[in-house]
């Protein structure tokens, strides 16, 4: 299977800012993880739109995949209460 290409929206890094350092640790890795098989086990689909979450403890990773030009797209990392809410 082909590595997907990873690309981060500049809005992460300001998520990534609220979150223990621990935790964004095992986020950064759940997230490289995804270039590899971004429809790994715990992945799901989000209703409603062409988008993906990833679950690292209580905080969800919300991304993108676009298959034709092998790219993961991570829009947004938060906390479970508070990443589907819109901004």
């Amino acid at each position: 299977m082909a590595r997907f290409e990873l690309r981060v929206r500049p809005s992460v890094a300001r998520d990534l800012r609220c979150i223990p350092k621990a935790d964004v640790k095992r986020i950064l890795a759940r997230i490289e993880a995804l270039t590899d098989d971004p429809r790994a086990p715990g992945c799901e689909k989000l209703g409603g739109a062409e988008l993906y979450r990833a679950r690292q403890g209580s905080y969800r990773i919300v991304y993108a995949i676009r298959d034709r030009v092998l790219v993961v797209e991570v829009i947004r990392v938060g906390h479970r209460r508070e990443v589907y809410r819109d901004r």
